[in-house]
């Protein structure tokens, strides 16, 4: 299944709770959508969240974060794991 990070700019006010809301969120409905995420990170001083999962498709991992949420990423890369 391919692998995929993306990022959530602009995210306000985002501090450690917000985002482990928002992943736990994302992890409640990843099934319904065939995707698995696998970590996150995020930045408070920049407000970005990083999303690491593996998807049938962009638009799979997309449909998570809008039923999760609503906060839709602002790019999302198809990855590969380095060795």
């Amino acid at each position: 299944m391919p692998l995929f990070m993306d990022i959530h700019r602009n995210q306000s006010d985002l501090d450690a709770e917000k985002a482990k809301a928002a992943h736990k969120a994302d992890l409640d409905v990843q099934s319904k959508h065939g995707v698995e995420f696998v970590d996150y990170w995020y930045s408070s001083a920049e407000g970005v969240i990083y999303c690491h999962y593996n998807a049938p498709s962009k638009e799979a991992g997309a449909a998570v974060h809008a039923e999760a949420h609503g906060h839709t990423a602002d790019e999302i890369i198809e990855v590969q794991r380095g060795e």
